[in-house]
């Protein structure tokens, strides 16, 4: 699970990966060509970043006679979604008790 979290926050750390993730959970399934376009960014850059998403899990590939068609698969961030809720949780209850700590304070 660690490792899993690890993949996924080093994946999605690049702007580069994130703004491919995010362009094709917003426009749907995508070739290299059209993900290169306007990118500005290389088409070697491009499937690179594509092959990383790919070994986290972000991104499923789907081979159409000489065209790969990349989809995101929103739902493998679902373990950094887990942890960040976990974190979220843990300092919530240290805020709520320095809260209480500054009440007792000023009493």
């Amino acid at each position: 699970m660690q490792n899993d979290v690890n993949a996924l926050f080093r994946t999605m750390a690049d702007p580069t990966r994130r703004a491919i993730f995010e362009r094709l959970c917003r426009d749907g399934e995508l070739t290299v060509g059209a993900l290169t376009a306007q990118s500005g960014v290389s088409q070697p850059a491009v499937s690179k970043h594509l092959k990383q998403l790919k070994e986290a899990g972000l991104v499923r590939d789907r081979h159409a006679g000489r065209q790969t068609h990349f989809t995101a698969q929103p739902q493998a961030l679902a373990p950094m979604l887990d942890w960040t809720s976990r974190m979220s949780d843990f300092w919530e209850s240290r805020f709520d008790s320095l809260d209480d700590l500054l009440k007792r304070i000023d009493q």
